[in-house]
């Protein structure tokens, strides 16, 4: 797979920019994580472990743009740093909005809890998997600031793969859980992109 990243020339900055952005995503990970409650203080009514198949898949994903050679270059700061700047803001603005709105149903693996919510506020007014949107394009700011455009090639059907693997059991738990009301949610509002998918 490394063989297949031929790496672009690419800016310090726009490395900085990511490693950076990585930090903050962490923080959000753990604070998402927090609104959760402490450990054991959660009531879970059904949790689909199978959902980390998804996440594995999703997960090659990252390493097919993540990981390889890089090609820094030094000097003023550039469009692609600039870039990388605005598409990583928006990329952590949308998924802490995300997450927000989740509040305690927020976790990575497939789960609903006796007292889950279905959230269709915030961005989930909008598409009903904005967290996945996000990844998404966390992927293309990756393959941008590390010049690891080739693993484009590998990272965007591997991350769909896992995505639709997620999302088939996490739909299933949510008609389940919330029946007549979670269809006509799905039927309002697109999965992805609003209005078209």
């Amino acid at each position: 797979m490394i063989g297949l990243v031929h790496p672009e020339p690419t800016s310090i900055y726009a490395v900085a920019i990511l490693s950076g952005s990585l930090l903050v995503w962490i923080v959000m990970l753990l604070i998402a994580k927090a609104r959760r409650g402490p450990a054991g203080s959660e009531v879970t009514s059904e949790r689909d472990s199978g959902s980390m198949l998804g996440v594995a898949v999703q997960g090659l994903a990252f390493f097919a743009v993540g990981f390889g050679p890089l090609k820094l270059i030094l000097g003023a700061p550039d469009g692609a740093a600039i870039a990388v700047l605005l598409l990583a803001g928006a990329v952590l603005a949308l998924f802490f909005a995300s997450s927000r709105a989740m509040g305690r149903n927020w976790a990575i693996v497939a789960r609903t809890r006796d007292d889950h919510q279905l959230v269709t506020w915030g961005p989930f007014a909008v598409i009903r998997n904005p967290i996945y949107v996000a990844l998404f394009a966390w992927i293309l700011v990756m393959a941008l600031a590390l010049g690891h455009w080739r693993g484009l090639l590998i990272a965007v059907p591997l991350y769909w793969i896992g995505t639709w693997m997620r999302v088939r059991r996490e739909e299933a738990l949510l008609r389940a859980q919330f029946g007549a009301d979670y269809d006509a949610y799905a039927a309002r509002v697109k999965r992805f992109v609003p209005g078209l998918l």
